[in-house]
């Protein structure tokens, strides 16, 4: 298969599908012979504003303006540029640093963004890139050149730059497919924000599937549930929080989900019981679970669920490989944990301006993950956790994500997070925020998980909160909740 840039994928398709609705947002459609005008006009104007190939330009969109970012976006590929998408949830000093950080010369932003102080040489706003000229195609970049850096989450520490390049992007994309994905589906659900991996992915489904892309700004489970029933939707993307809300909330039994045949959900793993929940909720659809990270896409592993193994992420899928490794380097038997790698199924990814980062998480083809993980005898991988999140206490080692499942077995407990907290005796100890209909006691707690986890499993301290803070991806950022306990300690 002959490797293809962005631009040549749309313009492909928009010559064999002009009228094609690739994206609907409220009142808003883009089909794909406008996709393909205005990323032409938008290359050129860049072209003639002085953009040159190879430079980078940042996009900031809001979650209302999908349809602008979509044409901004393959507008600035299609000059041979390199895009920077940028979340408007990301805080100001954030933003500052990636257009910074990734050299960009030209911002594009929504009518929704507020761009921030930063020198760039180009600065348009919507009603500026509305306004170019349609134009000609340019001869546009070529598969080996970078197409896209993209910020991670930064929940660890300071979010790193992934850079892509159109081989990367387009992988297994076949400029004239036989059978398009999501064939089941008229239309394909999200409420994703713009500037993270799970985004982008559902950009490229808009661009290469069958179905269109339908997407609304803000997520809200009856609203959600609303649309599926309305519009028929065959396919929802999700991730575990806005699983949760949805089977919470009750919305999936107030409203019709006969036309859902695919329920994925990404960015983290499912809990077991939300899982074994949507496939109860949902008795018609497939619910499948995806694992990939900014670093490894567009290479994942997807599971479909199955109550035997409920908490599996699945195989690999497209031509990748996964392997776990032991601290020597060497392959893991089944049911031995180690280190997850991926191996990208085609042209990897690296840092921008990083070689150390990407010299230690991008080797021959493979990808470092960050998680721990085993695989059972019939090759199924299971995440124990994040490397940076497993809590050593005393001589043990505990898996935020075993106790995080236990805890959303709970009746009560809607949503919880576990992370370490320094112990006198065991340097560090389990602790727990949790979201539940009433407030619970450590004491009651403790005794529910009694019979599902060790002693030194079980968290030392809970507190409650209203809700988990999150990042523009959906994972919770558990040092914010470090400091819930810090300042009850110093209060």
């Amino acid at each position: 298969m002959n490797a293809t840039t962005v631009p040549q994928l749309l313009a492909a398709r928009a010559a064999a599908e002009p009228a094609h609705v690739a994206v609907s947002q409220g009142n808003n459609t883009l089909d794909l012979g406008t996709w393909q005008a205005r990323t032409q006009a938008i290359a050129a104007g860049l072209r003639a504003a002085g953009v040159q190939a190879g430079e980078r330009v940042g996009l900031l969109f809001g979650a209302q303006d999908w349809v602008a970012y979509a044409c901004a976006y393959t507008g600035v590929l299609a000059a041979g540029a390199v895009a920077v998408p940028l979340s408007t949830r990301s805080a100001v000093a954030e933003l500052v640093y990636m257009l910074e950080h990734s050299g960009a010369t030209g911002l594009l932003y929504g009518p929704t963004a507020q761009p921030p102080d930063v020198k760039t040489r180009l600065c348009w706003d919507s009603y500026a890139v509305a306004a170019l000229p349609d134009a000609e195609p340019l001869p546009g970049p070529g598969p080996a050149d970078a197409a896209q850096i993209l910020y991670t989450s930064g929940t660890t520490g300071r979010p790193k730059g992934v850079t892509a390049a159109h081989a990367n992007l387009t992988h297994g994309f076949r400029l004239r497919p036989p059978l398009r994905p999501l064939a089941h589906s008229r239309q394909f659900l999200h409420a994703f924000p713009i500037g993270t991996n799970a985004g982008q992915t559902m950009l490229f489904n808009a661009l290469y599937a069958h179905a269109g892309m339908l997407v609304t700004a803000r997520f809200g489970p009856d609203h959600f549930a609303r649309l599926i029933e309305r519009q028929a939707v065959g396919s929802v993307f999700v991730v575990p929080a806005m699983a949760i809300e949805l089977l919470r909330s009750g919305a999936l039994e107030r409203h019709d989900m006969t036309s859902v045949a695919l329920l994925g959900s990404t960015a983290a793993a499912l809990p077991p019981t939300v899982a074994a929940g949507l496939a109860a909720a949902l008795p018609r659809a497939t619910i499948v679970n995806y694992y990939t990270s900014t670093e490894a896409a567009p290479t994942q592993s997807t599971v479909v669920f199955e109550p035997d193994r409920p908490g599996a992420l699945g195989k690999v899928v497209a031509g990748g490989a996964l392997r776990v490794y032991d601290d020597a380097g060497q392959p893991c038997p089944a049911g031995v944990t180690g280190e997850v790698w991926m191996r990208c199924a085609g042209t990897a990814r690296s840092y921008h301006d990083d070689p150390a980062a990407t010299r230690h998480v991008f080797r021959d083809g493979w990808t470092r993950m960050g998680d721990l993980g085993y695989f059972d005898p019939d090759g199924y991988l299971y995440l124990v956790d994040r490397e940076s999140d497993v809590i050593k206490s005393g001589a043990d080692k505990v898996s935020t994500v075993a106790v995080e499942a236990a805890l959303h077995e709970h009746p009560e407990i809607v949503e919880a997070a576990v992370f370490g907290l320094p112990d006198p005796v065991l340097g560090m100890a389990p602790a727990a925020a949790l979201v539940a209909t009433r407030p619970l006691s450590l004491g009651e707690v403790r005794r529910f998980l009694a019979t599902r986890l060790a002693g030194h499993e079980q968290p030392s301290r809970i507190t409650h909160v209203d809700e988990l803070p999150r990042n523009a991806g959906g994972k919770v950022v558990k040092h914010r909740l470090r400091a819930l306990f810090d300042r009850e300690a110093n209060s």
